[in-house]
């Protein structure tokens, strides 16, 4: 149990992919470790860096798995992207979008317009992980950073943890974009603070009394120390046991799965 580990901590922020599921198959009973959550007291946020689904899709797939929760309990980087963009530039603005459907959506949510390619009605173009990526995508999206469009990433993650194994991520898409067109996109999900930050801020708790659960090292648990936040990292998805040990700082826990840390 979490507290075997660490005290007065009073709320989660647990990542979803390699931690509640590896794409459709759950790891472990997801309504029982939900329940348990519940059980010990502690207020939790899922926030996650995949960008392919909107906040209500992943309520929906949470529901498929027997698992219903409240409004502003999930949060994601596309949502942050959101965020981000409409606080810094007018109502309106065009987005050239590399990304799921679901993406666009969410950004048109946030008041701006999504646009084909015309350079003159661009502004900004968005990376994440496209399952219909083109070559003329990548080309137009190359092009337009190329000629001033400012280049925007959901998050840095290559691979993304299938039943299958591990599937080409968001980062795979944006380091083809860094290198076609030379420019480094400004990543929005973790490991920057922004996803962490809506998530205290949702929760109104302070950082040392909250616990980030992930699974990658360089996204999840880097992003959480950098945002104060205590850390555990479980092995049930994108990084090993060794990897762990011999990353700086280390997690304050390692464990296999989400339910020996909620169980054991």
């Amino acid at each position: 149990m979490i507290s075997n580990h660490l005290e007065k901590i009073e709320a989660l922020i647990i990542d979803m992919d390699g931690v509640l599921w590896h794409d459709t198959q759950p790891l472990g009973q997801l309504p029982e470790l939900f329940a348990q959550i519940q059980a010990q007291g502690y207020r939790f946020i899922l926030a996650t860096n995949n960008a392919t689904r909107t906040v209500q899709e992943y309520y929906e797939k949470l529901a498929g798995f027997g698992v219903h929760l409240a409004d502003g309990q999930i949060i994601n980087a596309s949502e942050a992207v959101g965020i981000y963009i409409s606080d810094r530039f007018p109502h309106g603005t065009g987005v050239f979008v590399v990304g799921q459907p679901s993406l666009k959506r969410t950004l048109e949510s946030y008041g701006l317009r999504i646009v084909d390619g015309d350079e003159a009605e661009v502004s900004i173009v968005v990376g994440s992980l496209d399952y219909n990526l083109t070559y003329e995508k990548l080309k137009q999206a190359s092009l337009l950073i190329q000629n001033g469009a400012v280049f925007i990433g959901t998050n840095p993650d290559v691979t993304l943890p299938t039943p299958e194994g591990f599937i080409p991520g968001s980062g795979t898409v944006i380091g083809a974009l860094e290198i076609a067109s030379g420019q480094k996109a400004r990543i929005i999900g973790k490991p920057e603070p922004l996803l962490y930050e809506m998530a205290l801020k949702r929760l109104n708790v302070s950082p040392e009394r909250t616990l980030a659960i992930g699974d990658r090292l360089e996204t999840d648990i880097a992003g959480a120390q950098a945002a104060g936040i205590h850390t555990a990292l479980v092995l049930s998805g994108a990084s090993t046991l060794e990897q762990a040990r011999n990353f700086t700082p280390p997690p304050e826990i390692i464990i296999n799965n989400l339910t020996e840390l909620l169980i054991g």
